[in-house]
């Protein structure tokens, strides 16, 4: 056989370098790999100053502790992108937490109590929904307003009491710890909820009406979206979201008081924002708000290893808030800019 026969045919035309061009830069100008660079960056200094920071329990600790906010940040994410924000998941965390831990002292199955705790944020979620999306009304401010309703709720019912780990399940205690391949298993079905949510995001009607309503509400309403609907279906979502949270709060903590989840809706709304998700609606993903949690978990981690006082470390998250916010207007007023100018040069 000749050389020349040998020689094989010329490829086709293809795209596939510019498109993977194209992928490449999308990648790198994408605001989720820069929070992943800062991340990974983190925990590269955290481990030159401290031997034992990805070692035993402490590695353990840096996977576990952000899978709460985890799910309240991918809930957060869901509404944010509609122009709205979630600020009661905090008490519902707190209010679902204690319903799961009562469940269970009073002989209920861990099955129920954590379906109960679900359902239960779901419901609560609902009754953001309802006010906001058929009300009419700022989320800012019914959100605000239900936060309080429901840490009272929480306060008049447990009082002064709390459930204690003893009143639990032992096997429902045995998952806040338990582990695959040295990865908790209460991070594994974070992950696996954040993948879900990513996916409806990407691939369904649902999720792309989602980003229109965020981007454009006057434009959505006169192409006819579901924007009712779906603005509840998110406040529903992110609601059974701070439920599964709750849950995963009793099993991780082993007790459950009046006070839990106090001040974590800021820490979800800071993830999500933080994790390049424009707080006014359209934009961001559910990878940047997953990434945003674990930041935030790991700077409060690694700041008192480099020596970093409690204030700095509070200045440091308010700083990366600001931050976002304002790189965000930024690149929007780039591509409203860059837009305008493709319309006056095109034909």
């Amino acid at each position: 056989m000749s050389t020349l026969e040998k020689t094989p045919p010329p490829a086709p035309a293809t795209r596939r370098g510019p498109d993977l061009a194209k992928v490449a830069g999308d990648l790198l100008r994408s605001r989720e790999l820069a929070v992943l660079v800062v991340l990974l960056l983190l925990v590269a200094v955290a481990t030159v100053k401290s031997d034992g920071f990805l070692s035993g329990d402490s590695w353990r600790d840096l996977l576990l502790t952000p899978s709460i906010l985890l799910l309240l940040a991918a809930g957060q994410m869901l509404v944010i992108i509609t122009r709205n924000v979630d600020l009661s998941v905090g008490s519902t965390l707190g209010i679902t937490a204690y319903a799961a831990g009562d469940l269970m002292s009073s002989g209920s199955s861990p099955w129920v109590a954590a379906l109960g705790a679900v359902a239960l944020g779901a419901l609560l979620g609902a009754v953001n929904g309802v006010i906001i999306a058929f009300g009419r009304v700022p989320a800012l401010v019914i959100t605000l307003g239900t936060m309080l309703v429901f840490r009272g709720i929480l306060l008049h019912w447990a009082g002064s009491d709390r459930v204690n780990a003893g009143e639990m399940d032992a096997g429902f205690l045995d998952l806040g710890t338990a582990q695959v391949l040295t990865i908790p298993v209460l991070t594994i079905i974070s992950l696996v909820v954040v993948v879900a949510v990513g996916y409806y995001l990407r691939t369904t009607r649902g999720g792309r009406e989602l980003y229109a309503i965020g981007s454009d509400p006057d434009a959505a309403a006169l192409f006819g979206l579901p924007i009712r609907r779906r603005v509840l279906g998110a406040f529903i979502a992110s609601g059974a979201l701070a439920g599964l949270a709750g849950v995963f709060w009793a099993t991780r903590y082993g007790g459950v008081s009046s006070n839990a989840g106090e001040g974590i809706e800021l820490q979800a709304v800071a993830a999500a924002v933080i994790g390049g998700v424009a707080i006014f609606g359209g934009s961001g993903s559910v990878w940047g708000a997953a990434i945003g949690a674990f930041l935030l978990v790991t700077i409060d981690r690694v700041l008192p290893i480099l020596g970093v006082p409690d204030f700095y470390q509070q200045a440091v998250v308010g700083a990366l808030i600001i931050g976002a916010i304002v790189l965000d207007r930024v690149l929007a007023s780039r591509a409203e800019r860059r837009l305008a100018v493709e319309r006056e040069v095109a034909p």
